[in-house]
């Protein structure tokens, strides 16, 4: 596996998007820079192993966003229902 510094920098600014849009879909508002990133890859791994376990692989730049927003959402999701639900 060859990993170079383009993928890597596409591979953070998916994070970035993702982390954003789940933050505005799950709470209503973003995490900053930082945490739009963590939130983001973390997302974009869990998507895409949500999406692999289902057998839907998609394709290009609009479905690998798709894919780490799903993921965050799920994420932000699931962290909500460990802390309690409560609000920070």
């Amino acid at each position: 596996m060859h990993i170079d510094l383009q993928g890597i920098i596409v591979f953070l600014v998916i994070g970035l998007i993702a982390g954003f849009l789940a933050g505005q879909i799950f709470k209503g508002s973003g995490f900053g820079v930082a945490g739009n990133i963590i939130i983001g890859v973390i997302g974009a791994i869990l998507g895409g192993v949500l999406f692999g376990a289902i057998g839907i692989i998609p394709r290009g730049l609009l479905g690998d966003i798709v894919t780490a927003t799903v993921g965050a959402v799920v994420l932000l999701f699931l962290l909500s229902i460990a802390m309690g639900g409560k609000k920070r």
